[in-house]
C-alpha cells in the first residue's frame, strides 16, 4: 500500500469520523458504507489490507486501550460469561461453520473449511461497544461485551494457526492442538504480566509523565511481538500475543489508578486519540477490499451465483449460532448448578441484545487475507479464495445488518442503564461524603504544621485552614446538588451558572493575554505557560455539574 493512498484513506475515514461524530451517528457504519461506496469509482486505487499490518501494528494497540479501560474487578465478577462467549462460542463457530462450508462446498477440503470457520468466529466488540456506550447499556453488559472482545480473537487466531497447519500438512491429533492452545494461552499471559510488572515498576521510578506515557505506549506492541515469537519447544508451540496484549493492559489499567494525575490525564488522552485513529483507518480498510474479493469470485471456476449463495447461508449460520447459545450460556449453568452460587440470571432481554451484538470486523479479513497462496508442496492452498470471499461477505454483512438494527432493538427492548446510574449515584455520594470527612479531619491537624512550617501566627494559619475548609466543603455541596437533580435541573443550577460565569472570565484573560502577545508585549514561551494554568482551570470546571450533562 503507497504511503499517499493510505493518507487519504486515513484523512477520508477521520473526515468521515468527524462527520459521525458531530451528528450522533455510528462512526465505523458510516465509513464501511462510504468505503465500499467509494470502492465503486472507476480509477479510485486498490487498497489491499496487510494482514501483518493489521495484526502487529493495527490490533494491540486496540486490544489494549480496551482492556486499560476495563475494570479488572468488573472482568473477574464476569468471567464465565465471557470465557463462555470469548472461548466456547469461538470454538462451537469454528466447527458448525466448518461443517457447514464443507456441505455446501463439498469438494473443498475440511481442513480448508475449519480454517474459514476459524476466520468468521470472533466477533469484533469496536462497534457494539460505541453502540452500547451510546445507549447506555447496562454496565454488567457492556463489560461481557469487551471481554469477550478481548479473549476471543486469542481463541480464533490460534484455531486458526491449528487449521492452516493441518492444510499444510503439519497438524498433529487433537491433543497436539488442544497443547497448543494450552500454552499459547499460559505463555501470552505470562508475557503479558511479567512486562506489565517490569514496566510498572519503571514508571513508578521515573516520576516523568511524559516518559511514563512513551513506556505505555510501547507495551502492546512489544508483548504482542514477543509473545507470537516465543517458540519454547518447536515452531507449533508459541504465546499468544492477543492474550499479552490483554493481561499487560489490565494490569496496568488497574495500576494506573495509582498514578499521578498527570500521567493519568495525559495517558487518557493519548489513547482516546489513537482509538479514535485506528477505528476509522481498519473500518475503511474493510470496505474497501471488495475490488479484491470481486476479482477473486470472478476468477473461480465454480461460479458466481453458487459463491454468493454459500456466502449469505454462511452470514446466516454465522448470525444464527450466536442466539440460542447466549441463551444457553446464561442459563444451563444456572439450571445443572454449574459453578457454584452466582448472581440472579440476566434478564431475557439483556441476552437478546447480546446475542445480536455479533458484528465481525477487521481480525476476520485480516486472518482471511493472510491465508498462505500456496501448501508446502507448492501447489495453490484449496479454497484461499472462497475464505477470503466468505469472510468478506460475514464481516460486512453482519456490520450492516446487525450494526444497523442495533440501536433499534436495544430502544425496543428497553435496555438501559438506569439501575446502574442509580447505584453510581448512591456510591458516588458516600465516596465524596468520605473524602470530605478524611479531607476536613486532615485539616483539622494541619494549624500547627503550617505555624511551624511557615513561620506563620496561630490566626493567620487557623484562617487559612478555614479558607480550605470552606473550599472542601463547597465543591462537596456541589458535587451532592449535581447529583441529585435532573439533567435540566442541573442546567438551570446556581452552580450551572457560576461555572458558566468562571468560563467566561478565563475566557476573557485568554484573549487578554493573546491580545498582549499580538502587540508584542508577551514572549509566545510566557504566552504558553499561562495559557496552560488557564486551560487547566477551565478543565476543573467539568468534574461535577458539566462532566455529568454530557
Amino acid at each position: 500500500m503507497e504511503l499517499l493512498t493510505l493518507m487519504g484513506v486515513l484523512a477520508g475515514a477521520l473526515g468521515l469520523t468527524a462527520i459521525a461524530r458531530r451528528f450522533n451517528l455510528s462512526a465505523p457504519l458510516l465509513v464501511v458504507v462510504a468505503a465500499l461506496a467509494v470502492s465503486f469509482i472507476p480509477g479510485v486505487p486498490w487498497v489491499q489490507m496487510e494482514p501483518e499490518l493489521i495484526l502487529t501494528l493495527v490490533l494491540p494497540p486496540l486490544l489494549y486501550s480496551t482492556a486499560r479501560e476495563s475494570s479488572f474487578a468488573q472482568f473477574k465478577a464476569a468471567a464465565r460469561p465471557i470465557i463462555g462467549l470469548g472461548v466456547v462460542l469461538v470454538v462451537v463457530t469454528a466447527l458448525v461453520v466448518g461443517f457447514v462450508v464443507h456441505l455446501l462446498l463439498p469438494d473443498l477440503p475440511l481442513a480448508s473449511a475449519f480454517v474459514l470457520g476459524a476466520v468468521v468466529a470472533p466477533p469484533d466488540a469496536v462497534t457494539a461497544a460505541a453502540i452500547g456506550r451510546r445507549q447506555r447499556l447496562p454496565r454488567r453488559l457492556m463489560t461481557v461485551l469487551t471481554g469477550e472482545s478481548l479473549v476471543n480473537d486469542a481463541a480464533a487466531l490460534t484455531l486458526y494457526k491449528i487449521g492452516l497447519a493441518a492444510v499444510l500438512g503439519a497438524a498433529g491429533s487433537l491433543g497436539h492442538g488442544f497443547l497448543v492452545f494450552l500454552v499459547a494461552a499460559v505463555l501470552g499471559i505470562g508475557v503479558g504480566l511479567a512486562a506489565a510488572v517490569l514496566v510498572s515498576y519503571i514508571r513508578r521510578k521515573l516520576d516523568d509523565p511524559l516518559m511514563e506515557s512513551v513506556f505505555g505506549i510501547i507495551v502492546p506492541f512489544a508483548v504482542y511481538v514477543v509473545a507470537e515469537h516465543l517458540h519454547p519447544f518447536s515452531k507449533d508451540f508459541s504465546g499468544s500475543g492477543v492474550l499479552a496484549v490483554v493481561a499487560a493492559g489490565l494490569y496496568l489499567g488497574d495500576r494506573s489508578l495509582y498514578a499521578g494525575s498527570a500521567t493519568r490525564v495525559q495517558d487518557s488522552s493519548i489513547w482516546a486519540t489513537l482509538d479514535v485513529l485506528l477505528e476509522a483507518l481498519v473500518f475503511a480498510l474493510m470496505g474497501l477490499q471488495l475490488p479484491f474479493v470481486l476479482e477473486s469470485a470472478n476468477e473461480n471456476a465454480r461460479g458466481n451465483w453458487q459463491l454468493f449463495a454459500s456466502a449469505i447461508a454462511i452470514l446466516a449460520v454465522t448470525i444464527a449460532i450466536r442466539i440460542p447459545y447466549v441463551f444457553l450460556n446464561a442459563y444451563l449453568p444456572h439450571a445443572l448448578r454449574l459453578f457454584g452460587r452466582e448472581r440472579e440470571r440476566p434478564p431475557t432481554r439483556n441476552l437478546l441484545v447480546l446475542s445480536w451484538a455479533g458484528m465481525r470486523g477487521v481480525v476476520t479479513l485480516a486472518a482471511a487475507a493472510g491465508v498462505p497462496l500456496s501448501t508446502h508442496a507448492g501447489q495453490p492452498f484449496p479454497g484461499r479464495d472462497e475464505i477470503q470471499l466468505f469472510a468478506f461477505v460475514v464481516a460486512i454483512g453482519t456490520v450492516l445488518i446487525q450494526g444497523l438494527t442495533l440501536p433499534a432493538v436495544i430502544r425496543k427492548l428497553g435496555v438501559h442503564d438506569k439501575d446502574d446510574a442509580e447505584q453510581d449515584a448512591e456510591e458516588e455520594m458516600a465516596a465524596r461524603e468520605a473524602a470530605m470527612h478524611a479531607a476536613v479531619a486532615r485539616l483539622d491537624e494541619l494549624a500547627p504544621e503550617l505555624c511551624q512550617r511557615l513561620d506563620i501566627p496561630p490566626e493567620k494559619a487557623d484562617r487559612l485552614v478555614n479558607r480550605l475548609r470552606a473550599l472542601v466543603e463547597t465543591r462537596y455541596r456541589g458535587a451532592v446538588a449535581a447529583i441529585s437533580l435532573s439533567a435540566e435541573e442541573r442546567e438551570s443550577s446556581p452552580h450551572a451558572a457560576f461555572v458558566q460565569a468562571r468560563r467566561e472570565l478565563l475566557l476573557v484573560q485568554r484573549e487578554t493575554m493573546l491580545g498582549q502577545r499580538a502587540e508584542g508585549k508577551l514572549d509566545d514561551e510566557v504566552l504558553r505557560k499561562v495559557l496552560r494554568e488557564l486551560d487547566l482551570e477551565e478543565l476543573a470546571l467539568s468534574d461535577t455539574l458539566t462532566a455529568r450533562l454530557s
